[in-house]
C-alpha cells in the first residue's frame, strides 16, 4: 500500500524543529499503515473504531481546518465535502457525518485519502518554514501533533479489532520475539505512601491538554498500589474461581454488561479444547500468563480488584507513585504493540507507563477551576465529562513523546477493545 519509509522511533525532544517533529509524526502514522491493504482500510467493525481511511484524512481534515485555514489568508479547502466526512465531533465548527456509518463511505477512496494527507502536508510544512516561532501558532501545532498521536494508538486498537472479528486472524505484523514467558510471576509487593495534602495536574512547563489543568491541592489519604500490573494468570484464577458467574463481584451495570454481552473473559482470549490462545496484533498466540492481562473493562477491573481483596486506586493516588519513576516503558516505538511481562526486581514500582492504560475508580470530570480552551478547540475534552472513568499511564500503543504522568485518559466504563489494564490499590 506505501512505499516503505526509514523512521527513528524515538521520543521527540524539544531540540527538535517544529518541522521535523511534525514530519516525523505524520510519518510514524505512515510507517503504521504499511502492511494494511487498501481493503483492510475501510471496514468499520463497530460503531465504537473507525476505518483506516477515516483516521488518516481526519487527522489530516484537522490540520488543514485549525491551522491552514486560518494561518494562510490565501488557503481555500479544495474538496469543501471533507469538512463533514472528517469532522469527527466539532459541533461549533459544522456538521459531521454519522459516526457508526463510516465504514459505509466507499468515496473518497483509500488512494484519494493519501493525495488528499500529502497536498496538506506540503502546505503546512511551507506554512512551518515561515511562521514557527509565532506562539498562537506553534500552540495550535502541537496541539495538532499531539491529536495525531492520539489517533495513531486509535488506530491499532481499531485494526486490531477488526482483525479479530475475521475468522482467519490475519496479523498485522510478524514478529519472533513473542514468545511465552516461562518463569514464575513475580510475588505482589506493595508500594506505599503517606497521607498528605498533594499538589496535582499539570505545572505548566511543555504540552498539556486542557483537562489536566489546573494544578490544585488535593488531599490523598496514606495508600498501597501493588508493584506490578495483575497478570493473565492471575486473572484466570478469577475466570476459574467463576468470577464471570457471581453477581455480587460486580457493580450492578457491570453485572449487565457480562449477562447482555456474555463476557467470559477478556476481549480477544479465545478457548480451543484445552488450550488458551489470545488475538494479538502479532496474529493468535497462545496466551503469555505472566503478561499482563489487557482489554478488560472497568467493569471487570472493579470486578476482579473486589475479587482480589482489593480495589482500584484513584487517579490522584496514581498519580502521586507516578512521581516517583521515569516516564519510561513498552511503548509504541518498541513496534511490540502487546504488553510484556514485568522483569525489573521485586523492589520499587514498576510498570507505570507503557503496557497497558491502568484503570482508576476516579470519574472524569472537571478539576477545580478548569475552564475549557476558547473557540472550537475548547470541545476537545471537557464535554466528555460524564459517564466515563479515567485510566493512567499509557500503553503499548501509545508514543512516548506523548505520554505524561498527568495526562488523563478516558474511556466508558463497558470499554474493552482499549489496551486496557489492572493495577490494584489497598
Amino acid at each position: 500500500m506505501l512505499e516503505p519509509t526509514s523512521i527513528e522511533s524515538k521520543p521527540i525532544t524539544q531540540a527538535e524543529s517544529l518541522s521535523s517533529r511534525f514530519q516525523r509524526v505524520r510519518q510514524f502514522t505512515e510507517q503504521l499503515c504499511q502492511t494494511l491493504e487498501p481493503e483492510d482500510c475501510v471496514v468499520q467493525s463497530m460503531p465504537d473504531a473507525s476505518p483506516i481511511r477515516w483516521h488518516l484524512a481526519h487527522t489530516t481534515w484537522f490540520f488543514e481546518t485549525f491551522l491552514l485555514v486560518p494561518f494562510e489568508p490565501q488557503y481555500s479547502p479544495k474538496h469543501s465535502e471533507y469538512a463533514v466526512l472528517f469532522n469527527s465531533y466539532y459541533n461549533t465548527i459544522g456538521q459531521q457525518f454519522p459516526r457508526s456509518q463510516r465504514g459505509l463511505l466507499s468515496r473518497p477512496t483509500v488512494a484519494e485519502v493519501w493525495k488528499y494527507r500529502r497536498r496538506i502536508d506540503a502546505l503546512v510544512i511551507s506554512l512551518l518554514d515561515r511562521l514557527s516561532g509565532d506562539p498562537a501558532f506553534d500552540a495550535v501545532v502541537e496541539l495538532g501533533l499531539q491529536h495525531e498521536q492520539q489517533h495513531q494508538e486509535l488506530m491499532l486498537t481499531d485494526i486490531k479489532h477488526l482483525f479479530s472479528c475475521n475468522p482467519l486472524f490475519p496479523a498485522f505484523q510478524s514478529r519472533a520475539d513473542h514468545v511465552a514467558a516461562t518463569r514464575d510471576t513475580l510475588d505482589m509487593k506493595w508500594y506505599s505512601q503517606t497521607e498528605q495534602l498533594a499538589w496535582l495536574g499539570h505545572d505548566g512547563h511543555g504540552f498539556c491538554f486542557d483537562n489536566e489543568l489546573p494544578r490544585h491541592q488535593h488531599f490523598v489519604p496514606s495508600f498501597q498500589l501493588a508493584h506490578r500490573l495483575a497478570t493473565n494468570r492471575e486473572y484466570l484464577h478469577f475466570i476459574q474461581d467463576g468470577g464471570y458467574q457471581r453477581p455480587e463481584l460486580w457493580l450492578s451495570m457491570g453485572w449487565h454488561c457480562v449477562q447482555d454481552q456474555r463476557w467470559e473473559h477478556p476481549l480477544y482470549w479465545h478457548r480451543q479444547a484445552e488450550d488458551w490462545l489470545e488475538f494479538t496484533l502479532n496474529g493468535l498466540l497462545p496466551i503469555d500468563w505472566d503478561q499482563p492481562v489487557c482489554h478488560v473493562s472497568y467493569f471487570e477491573a472493579d470486578a476482579y480488584a473486589r475479587w482480589a481483596g482489593y480495589r482500584l486506586p484513584t487517579e490522584f493516588e496514581w498519580e502521586l507513585a507516578a512521581d516517583e519513576v521515569a516516564t519510561s516503558g513498552n511503548f509504541a516505538e518498541s513496534m511490540r504493540f502487546q504488553p510484556m511481562a514485568d522483569a525489573s526486581p521485586s523492589n520499587g514500582i514498576h510498570q507505570m507507563f507503557g503496557d497497558t492504560w491502568e484503570w482508576t475508580s476516579s470519574a472524569y470530570a472537571a478539576y477545580p477551576g478548569y475552564q475549557p480552551a476558547a473557540s472550537a478547540l475548547g470541545e476537545y475534552n471537557g464535554k466528555f465529562m460524564c459517564n466515563q472513568f479515567v485510566l493512567r499511564g499509557g500503553s503499548c500503543a501509545t508514543s512516548a513523546s506523548h505520554i505524561r504522568k498527568t495526562y488523563r485518559n478516558f474511556f466508558p466504563p463497558d470499554a474493552r477493545w482499549q489496551f486496557s489494564g489492572i493495577r490494584l490499590a489497598q
